[in-house]
């Protein structure tokens, strides 16, 4: 019967420290599970995925983290730049890890329209996630400039010149790669 007793009490113990290590393995494997994929350095806190550029742009940077990158150039005193950027401000939120998307305030930061074909604003200007200049579906290449060295013919920048809307946005996202 002592036997019992003791056998009854260190299952006892044994359960006290088993059932709260397996709830912690648990706990950790859904956690990672969960965060499987993301990009720790594809954060609001780097500023690399922050929207609003301070500093000229890295792009090789920015391509090195294999995601489509939307480069919108705007100003403040222009209206239709005023009206697509809750757009871009949604899209730079919604999409952390998924795409980088900045802005680029012609008017604060002219010095940073120097390495792109920037005639007219808004121009967005398109890369896919291998970093390439995007090419577009048919359907969305009416829309598109596509520039190209003289030279080589290399292919180099892909842009759209006025507003976008949040759709057509999210379309070419995806057609560049984007993950949802």
């Amino acid at each position: 019967m002592e036997e019992n007793i003791m056998t009854k009490k260190s299952q006892g113990i044994v359960a006290k420290i088993v059932v709260p290590i397996l709830i912690i393995l648990a706990i950790g494997v859904i956690w990672h599970v969960k965060n499987l994929g993301k990009s720790p350095a594809a954060t609001s806190d780097n500023p690399d995925f922050s929207l609003h550029v301070t500093e000229k742009i890295d792009l090789e940077k920015l391509k090195s983290y294999g995601l489509p990158i939307i480069l919108d150039f705007g100003a403040d005193y222009c209206l239709p730049c005023l009206e697509m950027a809750p757009v871009i401000e949604k899209l730079n939120k919604d999409l952390q890890g998924k795409a980088i998307i900045k802005y680029i305030d012609v008017e604060k930061y002219p010095e940073f329209t120097v390495d792109y074909p920037v005639m007219v604003i808004p121009t967005q200007i398109f890369f896919d996630k291998e970093g390439k200049p995007y090419t577009p579906s048919d359907s969305m290449a009416l829309q598109m400039n596509m520039y190209s060295l003289k030279s080589t013919n290399e292919h180099v920048f892909t842009t759209h010149e006025g507003i976008m809307t949040e759709e057509q946005l999210l379309a070419i996202l995806k057609e560049m790669g984007m993950k949802e």
